[in-house]
């Protein structure tokens, strides 16, 4: 595990096409490689249709979102989280196992957190789904550890100069999550009307939680 800790970030429009361009090519491989296997009678594309599904509603950031609520709501739970994830996590969601030791690092207000990949696209993905294209792409990879407040700036983040970057580089033996910080205005919220607070981004650290007013619910309303 690495740690790197640094200052500024936005979006520089040859990063964004360098970007764009290879995930587009990696996405033509992956549909090229599906046709094939569909065609020779390997896969059955609705059932990868379901697998995406699946990590997409049921698996990924709708666990990451119940951890962090119930880390919000009980100062018990939330100990134990940062003490022992592997473990503490089994008490809210149903995962068998992990691939990998389980970190969670939080947000406080002297300190913001990060995670990235930097030698592939390590992902914890059991408790946030299929990671997002720009987490495995090389200009967040290799851009996060030298300009974490320019990428937060890129992500519509401001980072106060006072408040110190930290930016963890997951690998395979190790991951993280990111415990972001409680929004004001939430007192006597349930565990339920928490969790539409966290965002995917958040449990990342490129993004904050939502606001109470900005909340699907409250959008609803």
């Amino acid at each position: 595990m690495a740690t790197h800790s640094h200052g500024d970030h936005h979006h520089d429009p040859d990063g964004d096409q360098e970007e764009f361009s290879e995930l587009s090519e990696i996405a033509l491989r992956v549909r090229a490689l599906e046709s094939i296997l569909t065609e020779k009678g390997y896969v059955d594309p609705l059932a990868l249709d379901q697998i995406v599904q699946a990590y997409e509603t049921k698996v990924g950031p709708h666990n990451g979102a119940r951890i962090v609520a119930h880390a919000w709501a009980d100062p018990a739970f939330r100990e134990r989280l940062l003490q022992n994830a592997n473990t503490a996590i089994g008490e809210v969601v149903d995962i068998n196992t992990l691939d990998s030791d389980l970190r969670v690092v939080e947000n406080t207000d002297r300190i913001h957190n990060m995670i990235v990949c930097t030698l592939c696209s390590c992902y914890p993905w059991e408790v946030l789904g299929l990671p997002p294209t720009w987490y495995k792409a090389a200009p967040y990879r290799s851009r996060v550890v030298l300009d974490p407040r320019g990428i937060l700036a890129e992500f519509g983040v401001q980072v106060p100069e006072d408040k110190e970057v930290r930016v963890w580089d997951s690998n395979a033996e190790q991951r993280f999550i990111v415990l972001p910080q409680r929004p004001a205005g939430t007192d006597g919220w349930s565990v339920e009307q928490l969790e539409t607070l966290v965002t995917r981004d958040s449990l990342i650290g490129t993004g904050l939680a939502r606001r109470p007013d900005a909340a699907p619910e409250a959008a609803a309303r």
